[in-house]
């Protein structure tokens, strides 16, 4: 089934990409190299970068907003809390052709909350909402928010409210939901990502009570199959490790989620495309892990997989690998014959 975006009475600018699937910022592995190997797999999903900070954007001695123009429609996520600062890099992100800035809202790691980003704002709408402004007034691309439930004890339908109202107020139109709440204290980013219960009817209410908001959700879902019973109540869906983890999966999201049925590459046509993009990166400095190693998934479930992530653990760290490698890896996936006669 092709999910048609519902329309509404919701006046939401032009602008916007279309968020009805989109793949979560995930630090240390949505990197450029992730996001362009994503990308030859689906034309429409939305790809977002994973969080780089202010200070990084600002102080920081490297190129933290540099992407492929293939990767688009890409999302940079900003962690940031300083509204004159989060404004500087959204202008930043704007003139390096981004199409869309998302504020950290979510992440609970104790790193973050001590940098006074991620979820811990969530107890400072006021403060989040004076970065939204200070932003949007700077930029003409769309301005998110990428938020939980609720923190700690702070957990309640109303709090969560009063937090979009906020968001709202300050000419917010697009949210991003995690449907867990976060601990704060006690709790690992990891164990925050599955110990806190999933409470997808909390945003679907708030799509309910906010009609005119972009909401999507994210958490826990798995197969395309939820994403489109998700989309009969928001407007978007965003997955996370079970995209990186199984890649295989936005092979499909732009013939049912977007109703575009162009030819689907195969797996093993990802990899030889992804050879030449490997080469050119490498002669720019980029080693041969730092790209191989986000296509460990790509033959999740098929015969020869295990082999496949096996050889490109054990050798595609050394710093003597070359593309070269993965053909030798995919010579361990019994469908290449198939695909070549």
């Amino acid at each position: 089934m092709v999910i048609d975006k519902k329309q509404s009475s919701k006046s939401l600018s032009t602008k916007f990409v279309d968020h009805r699937f989109s793949v979560a910022p995930m630090l240390d592995w949505t990197d450029k190299h992730c996001r362009y190997f994503h990308r030859l797999l689906s034309k429409h999903a939305v790809l977002y970068t994973e969080m780089v900070t202010t200070g990084a954007i600002i102080h920081g001695s490297g190129d933290y907003l540099a992407f492929n123009e293939e990767e688009q429609p890409v999302v940079l996520q900003l962690g940031g809390s300083d509204p004159q600062q989060m404004a500087h890099c959204a202008k930043l992100a704007e003139q390096r052709g981004y199409d869309a800035i998302n504020i950290n809202v979510g992440c609970p790691s104790d790193r973050v909350q001590n940098g006074m980003f991620g979820a811990c704002l969530m107890a400072q709408p006021q403060r989040v909402a004076d970065c939204v402004k200070a932003m949007q007034d700077q930029v003409t691309i769309p301005i998110s928010v990428k938020t939980r439930i609720g923190i700690d004890d702070s957990d309640d339908y109303q709090f969560l409210q009063d937090f979009v109202q906020t968001m709202v107020d300050a000419e917010c139109q697009q949210l991003v939901i995690h449907a867990r709440k976060a601990w704060l204290k006690g709790l690992s980013p990891k164990e925050n990502r599955d110990i806190p219960p999933l409470n997808y009817d909390r945003v679907y209410q708030i799509k309910r009570d906010f009609p005119q908001l972009d909401i999507s959700i994210n958490g826990g879902i798995k197969t395309l199959t939820q994403v489109q019973e998700h989309l009969a109540f928001v407007d978007g869906v965003m997955v996370g490790r079970e995209a990186y983890a199984n890649p295989m999966l936005l092979s499909s999201v732009d013939s049912l989620i977007y109703g575009d049925v162009s030819v689907v590459r195969t797996p093993q046509q990802v990899v030889l495309d992804m050879l030449p993009y490997i080469e050119q990166q490498m002669t720019q400095g980029a080693r041969f892990w730092h790209i191989a190693r986000h296509m460990l998934g790509l033959f999740q479930g098929m015969p020869g997989a295990r082999q496949w992530r096996r050889l490109l653990s054990e050798q595609g760290h050394l710093t003597t690998a070359k593309p070269a490698l993965l053909l030798q890896a995919l010579q361990k996936i019994p469908e290449l014959e198939n695909m070549t006669n």
